[in-house]
C-alpha cells in the first residue's frame, strides 16, 4: 500500500525523528531540506518535494544560493519559503562571524575559512574583503571593500589603510573570491598582496593572511608560504 504522507512513515524513517534520534548529519541533503519544506504539494511528500528540487537545481548548494527569481520559480516554492531560507543563511554567516569575534581568528583558521566562504562563495562576482582584527587577533569587523566584475577587481591600497586606521586594527586577514571556483592565486594575487602588506606596513598593521575563496576549502597565501 502507498503511504501518502510522512506521518505513515515508520518513526524511524521520518526526518525529523531520524534527526532528533541520531543528529542532523545523519539525514541526506534531501532529508534535511524536507524539514525545512515541512509539507509536500500534491501528491508529493516534502521528501519527494526535496529530491525533485534537488535535482532540479543541480544540488543543494545551487539552491541555497539561487536568487528570488530562480528559487520561486520552482513549484512549491514562493517568496515566504524565499525569506525563511535567507534568514538561515544570514543567521548562520553570524553565527560563524561570533565564533570568529570570540577567538583568535589564527587559532582556528578553518572557521576563519567556513566565514570567508559563507560571505563570498555564492557571488558571482569578485569581491575584495578584509577581516581587522585587534592586537589579540580577534574580529573587530568584517567589510567588503572592493567589487569588481567576474575577470577581477580594482584594489586601492589607501582605501584599505584609511579602514585599517579608522578600526584602529593592529592586522588584517585579507580575502577575496575566484567565481570560477579555481582558488589558486594568480601572479597579479601575489603582487597586489604585497603592495597591501607594503602599505599596511607603515602604519604598523600586520597582513596576517590572504584567503582565497572558491570551491573546496580555499587557498591561504600563509600556507603556501606566500607570506
Amino acid at each position: 500500500m502507498y503511504m501518502h504522507t510522512i506521518r505513515d512513515w515508520p518513526a524511524e524513517e521520518r526526518p525529523r525523528e531520524k534527526l532528533l534520534t541520531r543528529g542532523p548529519a545523519a539525514l541526506s541533503d534531501a532529508e534535511l531540506l524536507a524539514i525545512f519544506l515541512r509539507t509536500g504539494v500534491s501528491g508529493k511528500t516534502a521528501v519527494d518535494l526535496a529530491r525533485e528540487l534537488l535535482h532540479g537545481f543541480g544540488g543543494l548548494r545551487p539552491l541555497l544560493e539561487a536568487d528570488q527569481r530562480q528559487f520561486c520559480a520552482h513549484h512549491g516554492l514562493g517568496k515566504a519559503k524565499f525569506a525563511q531560507l535567507q534568514a538561515v543563511l544570514e543567521m548562520t554567516r553570524r553565527h560563524l562571524q561570533e565564533q570568529l569575534q570570540r577567538e583568535d581568528a589564527l587559532k582556528d583558521p578553518d572557521a576563519t575559512r567556513h566565514f570567508l566562504a559563507s560571505r563570498l562563495r555564492h557571488l558571482p562576482y569578485e569581491v575584495f574583503a578584509c577581516l581587522f582584527l585587534d592586537n589579540r587577533h580577534r574580529v573587530i569587523v568584517f567589510e567588503e571593500l572592493f567589487r569588481g566584475t567576474i575577470d577581477g577587481a580594482s584594489v586601492h591600497p589607501r582605501e584599505v589603510v584609511r579602514r585599517a586606521l579608522q578600526h584602529n586594527a593592529a592586522a588584517v586577514i585579507l580575502s577575496h573570491n575566484h567565481p570560477s571556483g579555481v582558488a589558486e592565486p594568480s601572479r597579479a594575487d601575489i603582487k597586489l598582496t604585497r603592495r597591501l602588506m607594503d602599505a599596511l606596513a607603515l602604519i604598523d598593521v600586520r597582513v596576517l593572511d590572504h584567503i582565497i575563496v572558491g570551491d573546496g576549502n580555499g587557498v591561504s597565501f600563509a600556507e603556501k608560504g606566500l607570506i
